[in-house]
């Protein structure tokens, strides 16, 4: 019976890189495991057939000989040499071994897992954020038990090494025509099995207690920033290390100020009056020092002012943002009959030149309508 060509089992093209070839044989792969269907002997032979096109293909040398002669390439007399299954497809299957079987583990190949990632949240002030803190927290964290210093072991004996897998924590099965590593079954990973637990920690090694931590927190930090304190998460099982503790940093909504990166906006009403024959007035910054702010006269809502170098800093540098004061021209309201009268008076006063984008708006507007009646 002829063999299929290797480029079609796989289902590319024969111009394939060497990133297509593996994602197409860790698709296939996955779909034809016998594994994954128990029971089907189709899916064996398909499963096997997968895996000789890759091991072949996978290699230059191997794949320049195939498109050169084709599968004589590596029948006897060729120099190919047989394609069985050895160290090279084992090379090979490694690429996907962990996406069919989910061994991928956060421990050491003996099996000892680290303990688990915390995750601490944290609100700070935005004035927290720009002059940053010293912060102390305190969190539930399980930690190496003192009466067997982590070991799991009752105080006076130790932990023995796992004679199922001698202590590396895994255990290897013939299956086919390779072989599977799996989690000790003896141990469960550990790689040695206490025979008289400790009674403080249950042969755990490790007690959940509240513990104190200080927590330093940069200037500049930005919402969302995230800090990384190696060793300091859960112990592990037995004396296993521990895992790390993350805090997750938000910055609380200001009364006055709205950040963007390291600059930093405020909105500040005016009067009408103010916006019209000028003025000025004084704002706070964030490092608690006085905004002198001058408004030039006919100033409109939106004219926004840059006060260089009061923005926040930013993490890690010498670097500093802006801040940007944005002016919104308030109209009065609950105006006297005195006041209505003077505002009334002033409006008879005015004229194009004191207020041109109305002026202009209701000219165009006039202009519209007059051409409307001319058609």
């Amino acid at each position: 019976m002829a063999k299929s060509c290797y480029y079609e089992t796989l289902e590319v093209e024969r111009s394939v890189d060497e990133a297509g070839l593996k994602s197409a044989f860790r698709k296939l792969a996955m779909k034809w495991h016998p594994d994954k269907n128990p029971g089907d002997p189709s899916c064996e032979h398909r499963f096997k057939e997968i895996s000789e096109a890759y091991e072949i293909l996978k290699d230059g040398n191997k794949r320049a000989a195939y498109d050169r002669y084709g599968h004589a390439a590596f029948e006897q007399g060729h120099g190919g040499g047989g394609h069985g299954f050895g160290a090279g497809f084992a090379s090979s299957f490694s690429d996907i071994f962990e996406d069919l079987f989910g061994m991928a583990g956060r421990g050491s190949r003996g099996g000892r897992e680290r303990g688990a990632d915390l995750r601490y949240n944290m609100e700070i002030t935005l004035e927290e954020a720009f002059v940053g803190k010293t912060a102390e927290i305190n969190i539930p964290v399980a930690v190496a038990c003192e009466e067997c210093s982590g070991s799991g072991a009752r105080a006076g004996t130790k932990p023995r090494i796992c004679p199922t897998c001698g202590g590396a924590g895994r255990v290897r099965q013939a299956q086919g025509f390779f072989t599977l590593e799996r989690t000790c079954p003896g141990c469960h990973g550990q790689g040695q099995s206490i025979e008289s637990p400790c009674p403080a920690c249950s042969g755990q090694g490790r007690v959940t207690k509240d513990r104190s931590l200080s927590v330093n927190i940069p200037q500049g930090v930005e919402d969302g920033t995230r800090i990384r304190l190696a060793g300091e998460g859960e112990a592990g099982v037995q004396g296993s290390p521990a895992g790390d503790l993350y805090i997750f940093l938000s910055i609380a909504s200001h009364p006055l100020f709205q950040r963007d990166g390291a600059d930093l906006h405020c909105r500040v009403p005016i009067s009408m009056v103010t916006a019209a024959v000028g003025g000025e007035f004084e704002v706070p910054g964030i490092d608690k020092t006085k905004v002198k702010v001058k408004v030039p006269a006919g100033s409109q809502t939106g004219r926004r002012f840059r006060i260089g170098g009061k923005g926040m800093p930013v993490l890690r540098s010498r670097q500093t943002g802006d801040m940007y004061v944005q002016v919104v021209v308030e109209t009065p309201q609950n105006l006297t009959k005195k006041q209505k009268e003077l505002l009334a008076e002033f409006e008879k006063l005015s004229s194009g030149e004191t207020q041109p984008e109305a002026a202009g708006f209701f000219k165009t507007v006039k202009d519209f309508f007059a051409s409307r009646t001319a058609s």
